[in-house]
């Protein structure tokens, strides 16, 4: 049914299009007796065409500006009628049939043309430069200076009487060069493009205006038939082209519009007034002389017009030239930021891993010998939780710095992530003596903000081979930062072949610990912790030892920082912790209050770092009923200092009544300060201060003055590593009333430690 309503009106007006046609056909051989009738079909085609006109406008899915377009184009279409009207009484109104075109007629007949102008013009395509629209202007000179040209020239010019008898040249002449116009107006906008509004209705609109403004030229021809008139043949053509064009917009609705690819045509409008121009002067030179000059005349204005267009059409290619240039240089400059940035550390402006990698195959592609140094700094993790990260990217953009400024133009430096950088140095003797420089600059004390931080660096070095990969150089570098890490940090370390059996043996170890739980293959020892003088036992440390099914006994210092370093610490910790709780509250029951006062368990940074460490700690006393008094948590400053959640963890246990002790004091850079961060009950000082090689100097003096600390923050202090009596001995005349070391005891089982208190125990009682 939509279908009917659409296109029966459509072939309604191309019938009476027909019929006019007709009408006009016959009558040149035939008189018609009432030539009124003959504008009938005329004023129904108009009506027709508003009609669809209106229809159109009313399309769901259409935009504002299509939409405004079809109203206009409805609108155009009443003064369309009323000219027609008009131009029926002109010819038909008076004593004798007559071509003639009055004011009326006119002026509806540009009305249409005016409205419909206004039409194209207000699309979006339209919404042009100020250069546009002269160009479009002169376009639009061209336009009428040719079109008249040639309605003169091969209409009027043959026909002067026709001229002379009904004085109609100046309204055919304006209503054809307006006609002619707005099918220039309609080339343009379908090649520029009008939004939503169909292409096809542009094309119908177009293609209507042409024949149009064709048949209108030709009324001089019928200068015989007065009773006949072109408009019966050129309005309804009109009219039907408004027709179909607001039906084909009606086709599209529902469909998105047909992709519009811009390019830049060249005009050939103006070059080919030019060209007419000049012919119709060469076909008028031999004639008229007035006409002659009046051709000339055109055909300087023509040129003229040309020249001022393609002067501004130059003048925008310059422009547009010139925008382009800018925005190319633009893009360049885009990409080359894009290029660093996929290239460079946004933090430090230093090489990322990308560069890394594409210095690094640039140089094994070239078959050059280099160097590929892996650092980081050691402990940049307590900077951070102590400090807060910014002043750790303050301590991360002041090493990249350094190390730029140190390495300068001899190699490249990047940052692979976190505290890690990596160099790529040229092979040379001067390596060795540059990486001193790296490792003295790096350590060299930063103030930031007003916090003065002495950051340390490990530093592995390895050269390049043939058949290397990028991340086969890092990974051997990696091994060699890890070694002098090992080694105390603070230093550079070469890569050695013996460093890759080394890491494969602690895989394979680490691969045989993770079973060493499930397999029964650990125990736990207990050394005894004594009270100075008469080293009576005041309690143990519970130590945890791997009996290796093939190795044999492992020491601790072997398979804990394996442990440590893959996760396993956890589960073992957990186990040990375990084992004592068990064992203090079996000396309970068994002994009472003869049973130990303390028993310390080790807990590792990984432990503190567990989310469910306190948890796991909770279920272990309730499952074996041990006494919290009686268990000391032992930690290390490390730990403490590079774990976040450990302050609270300790807080928590502390709550639950256990106490804490911190391990291996005086070895790290903190120490003082945790005496008042941390909730510590006992200090353990480190055995390098009390039997190590500095233990009768400086170790002395430290000795010495922290047992006033202790003593201060009424914090119990134990000296480790006791191995003679003079060290007990000297310990307990600065102050000392707790010590452990083999002078005392070797680590032992549950049962030889337990005769050493029941033995105690005896003598007391004797």
């Amino acid at each position: 049914m939509s279908r009917i309503r659409v296109y029966g009106p459509l072939l309604g007006t191309a019938v009476l299009v027909l019929v006019s046609a007709a009408w006009l056909v016959i009558g040149l051989g035939h008189v018609w007796a009432h030539p009124a009738l003959g504008w009938l079909p005329v004023v129904a085609t108009g009506v027709l065409a508003g009609s669809a006109c209106r229809a159109a406008a009313r399309q769901a899915g259409l935009d504002a500006a299509t939409r405004r377009f079809w109203r206009h184009m409805a609108w155009a279409c009443a003064p369309l009628v009323a000219g027609i009207v008009a131009n029926a009484v002109d010819a038909t109104g008076g004593p004798v049939p007559s071509q003639q075109i009055g004011p009326v007629t006119l002026a509806c007949y540009l009305a249409v043309l005016g409205i419909v102008l206004w039409a194209l013009l207000r699309l979006p395509s339209w919404q042009r430069s100020r250069s546009d629209w002269i160009r479009f202007g002169i376009d639009g000179c061209v336009v009428l200076l040719t079109v008249g040209a040639l309605l003169w020239h091969f209409s009027m010019r043959e026909h002067r009487e026709w001229v002379d008898q009904t004085g109609s040249a100046g309204p055919m002449l304006v209503v054809s060069v307006v006609a002619g116009l707005s099918m220039a107006t309609f080339v343009k906008v379908a090649f520029a493009g009008a939004g939503r509004l169909d292409r096809g209705a542009i094309y119908a609109l177009a293609t209507g205006s042409a024949i149009s403004a064709g048949f209108g030229g030709l009324s001089p021809f019928l200068t015989p038939w007065p009773y006949l008139s072109t408009s019966i043949v050129s309005v309804p053509m009109a009219a039907l082209s408004i027709h179909l064009a607001a039906v084909s917009q009606q086709r599209a609705a529902g469909r998105p519009p047909r992709p519009h690819r811009s390019r830049r045509r060249i005009s050939v409008v103006p070059f080919l007034a030019v060209a007419v121009a000049d012919v119709l002067l060469l076909a008028t030179s031999t004639r008229d002389p007035g006409e002659t000059r009046a051709m000339e005349a055109v055909a300087v204005a023509l040129t003229g017009l040309v020249i001022v267009r393609q002067i501004i059409a130059l003048r925008d290619n310059q422009s547009l030239l010139a925008t382009v240039d800018a925005q190319l240089g633009e893009l360049h400059r885009y990409q080359d930021r894009l290029t660093h940035q996929a290239t460079h550390d946004s933090l430090t402006d230093a090489g990322n891993r990308a560069l890394f990698e594409q210095e690094a195959r640039r140089l094994l592609g070239d078959g050059r010998s280099f160097r590929v140094a892996l650092l980081d700094l050691d402990d940049f993790k307590a900077v951070n939780d102590r400090h807060g990260h910014h002043l750790g990217d303050r301590l991360i953009t002041t090493t990249s710095a350094r190390l730029a400024a140190t390495v300068g133009g001899h190699g490249t430096v990047v940052r692979l992530g976190g505290d890690e950088f990596a160099l790529v140095l040229p092979a040379g003797d001067g390596v060795e003596a540059l990486l001193d420089r790296v490792v003295a600059a790096v350590e060299d004390p930063a103030d930031l903000d007003g916090t003065v931080v002495s950051p340390g660096v490990s530093l592995g070095v390895t050269d390049s081979r043939p058949g290397d990969e990028p991340a086969e150089l890092l990974r051997r570098a990696d091994v060699a930062m890890y070694a002098a890490k090992a080694a105390g940090g603070r230093r550079w370390q070469w890569f050695d072949p013996g460093m890759d059996r080394a890491g494969a043996e602690a895989a394979r170890l680490a691969d045989d610990l993770r079973g060493a739980l499930p397999g029964g293959q650990l125990f736990v020892l207990f050394q005894p912790i004594v009270a100075l003088p008469d080293g009576r036992p005041a309690g143990a440390e519970a130590l945890l030892r791997w009996q290796h099914p093939t190795r044999g006994l492992v020491p601790p210092d072997q398979f804990i920082p394996i442990a440590e370093r893959t996760g396993t610490i956890t589960d073992i910790g957990a186990w040990v912790f375990t084992q004592a709780c068990r064992q203090i509250a079996e000396w309970q029951r068994r002994y009472g209050a003869a049973a130990p006062k303390r028993l310390s368990v080790n807990v590792s940074a990984r432990q503190l770092a567990d989310p469910r460490f306190v948890d796991t700690v909770i279920r272990v006393l309730d499952e074996t009923g041990a006494d919290p008094a009686r268990l000391l948590v032992e930690v290390t400053e490390t730990a403490v200092l590079n774990t976040e959640t450990a302050a609270g963890h300790l807080a928590r246990l502390k709550a639950l009544g256990l106490r804490v002790a911190l391990d291996d004091f005086g070895t790290g850079h903190s120490s003082l300060s945790l005496l008042l961060n941390c909730p510590v009950d006992v200090l353990k000082v480190d055995k390098s201060f009390v039997s190590g090689a500095a233990a009768d100097n400086a170790g002395a003096v430290i000795v010495k003055n922290l047992i006033g600390f202790t003593n201060d923050f009424r914090i119990d202090a134990v000296a480790e590593g006791v191995e003679t009596a003079e060290q007990a001995e000297r310990l307990y005349d600065v102050g000392y009333r707790l010590a452990q070391g083999y002078h005392f005891g070797r680590p032992m089982t549950a049962a030889a430690f337990e005769r050493t208190f029941t033995a105690q125990a005896a003598t007391a009682a004797a």
